[in-house]
């Protein structure tokens, strides 16, 4: 039987990853399309990742978000120098574009026993599970896509993402949030100390989750698995 109530999880490096082909295809392309400054495809890649954990921090301290839209125009900035030269550019046709390229390198399940565990806690019938998630370069309206594609989304209750929400974890008000929409009819009485989030990341996901009183458990990013959660 589960330990608890409700189950909340973390998205990226906790339930999936991403497709390298993704990042590779995603570099290569503003390397031929916004490189004035004639960057390599390695400096192109090098800058998708200092603006990605830039925003990280950035929405982790403030508790708020940026978007993914913004998150491109700054690494077409670095990539030229920190031109500021973008006035022309057609910011919703770009993310469709990157949005294409991400359907067609679609992210993986983060581990063969991902699948699994969540059809086991799904399949007891005593809990409830949700997704609780910061975006950067892909907006939650993508993400729900990608869980569809995976059948991800049958094994959850909601999905919350901080672009559509305008908040980041570890913001209380987004845990709040979560709490706010768990369906009270499945658990009548439901006591904080019986829901629990799950992630990989010790500030967003442990801090955030343990400040607002429920349960953490960090995965993947030490020496526990998703498994951990039916021992």
């Amino acid at each position: 039987m589960p330990s608890y109530k409700h189950y909340s999880f973390d998205l990226w490096l906790t339930l999936i990853k991403s497709n390298p082909a993704f990042k590779a295809e995603r570099a290569r392309y503003f390397h031929a399309n916004f490189n004035a400054a004639g960057k390599s495809p390695e400096e192109v890649s090098a800058i998708f990742r200092k603006v990605d954990l830039m925003v990280n921090a950035i929405n982790e301290r403030t508790g708020k978000n940026i978007d993914a839209e913004e998150m491109y125009l700054m690494v077409i900035s670095v990539i030229n120098d920190y031109s500021t030269a973008f006035q022309d550019i057609d910011i919703d046709e770009l993310y469709d574009r990157m949005e294409d390229l991400l359907l067609e390198n679609m992210p993986l399940v983060y581990c063969p026993d991902s699948m699994g565990i969540l059809q086991k806690l799904r399949d007891c019938g005593t809990c409830s599970m949700s997704l609780l998630s910061n975006t950067g370069f892909i907006k939650g309206k993508t993400l729900r896509k990608i869980l569809s594609h995976l059948e991800l989304d049958k094994l959850l209750d909601f999905q919350l993402y901080s672009d559509e929400v305008r908040m980041s974890k570890p913001n209380l008000k987004f845990f709040q949030l979560m709490l706010d929409t768990i369906d009270r009819n499945k658990h009548v009485e439901l006591e904080l100390h019986e829901i629990i989030h799950v992630g990989d990341n010790p500030l967003a996901d442990v801090k955030g989750a343990e400040a607002i009183g429920i349960k953490s458990q960090l995965i993947n990013s030490n020496h526990l698995t998703i498994s951990s959660l039916l021992l």
